[in-house]
């Protein structure tokens, strides 16, 4: 059984980006027992903001989420700016022993990227292929990157590897993230548990289904939506987080 985890902090705000809140989203995320954690909107480095949680040191927002509960993690920079970068980011609690991260931005407005980890879990035969993504605000945008994801795959990643592609896909029409699990054989944890996607955007009274948790090579055991009055203090994205057991 593995424990996974997704959620977009935000870049360490909450909703409106009314406060700054990556110690109350660090303290949820050891809540949640999970061994591996996809996050988007990491802020790694950011000359002003760093100094709020992590005084005297030169680590950004990754270390510090990591901390010693995850002894793992990788980063793949998408957007850079003068003051700092963000990303995709993965904290495992196994080794991480491979990693590579693809540039997919369809448009120079918007910086993306796909960031890939295989990870070495204790008694597995095969690593698991970990992807994290942020898709595009525009649906011709997602269709684009996911063919690009698709490709990598197909290319990269053994057919019968366990494989959990999970992030904020932004696609609420929830019409080309079902192209894409039909062409790649995956399952969406919440459609196949619980029968929809997921609800996670805004947080504190979710009605967008916009992130996603895909699946191959496992038997889904649960999957759950973390939201409510308290993410107004965290961020404006739900946490989700599933179950799953590795198919022999």
């Amino acid at each position: 059984m593995i424990n996974i985890a997704t959620f977009n902090i935000h870049k360490g705000f909450t909703h409106f980006n009314a406060r700054f809140a990556l110690q109350g989203q660090r303290e949820m995320l050891r809540n949640l027992n999970a061994d591996v954690i996809f996050l988007q909107e990491v802020r790694d480095v950011h000359t002003k903001h760093a100094k709020h949680f992590n005084a005297g040191s030169t680590s950004g927002q990754l270390a510090y989420l990591a901390d010693s509960m995850w002894t793992d993690h990788a980063y793949g920079k998408n957007a850079a700016y003068p003051s700092g970068h963000h990303g995709n980011a993965i904290l495992s609690k196994f080794p991480i022993i491979k990693t590579y991260n693809q540039d997919i931005s369809a448009h120079i407005s918007e910086q993306r990227g796909m960031l890939h980890c295989e990870i070495q879990v204790p008694g597995w035969d095969q690593p698991l292929h970990a992807i994290c993504l942020h898709l595009g605000l525009f649906a011709i945008w997602r269709r684009k990157q996911l063919i690009d994801v698709a490709n990598f795959i197909e290319q990269q990643v053994p057919a019968d590897a366990p494989l959990i592609i999970a992030g904020d896909f932004n696609d609420w029409r929830q019409r080309a993230g079902r192209e894409f699990a039909k062409r790649l054989n995956m399952t969406e944890t919440f459609e196949h548990h619980l029968g929809s996607n997921a609800r996670s955007f805004p947080a504190i009274l979710p009605i967008l289904k916009v992130d996603r948790i895909y699946v191959r090579g496992f038997d889904v055991k649960q999957a759950k939506v973390h939201a409510g009055a308290r993410f107004l203090r965290l961020s404006d994205h739900a946490i989700l987080t599933a179950s799953l057991a590795k198919i022999e």
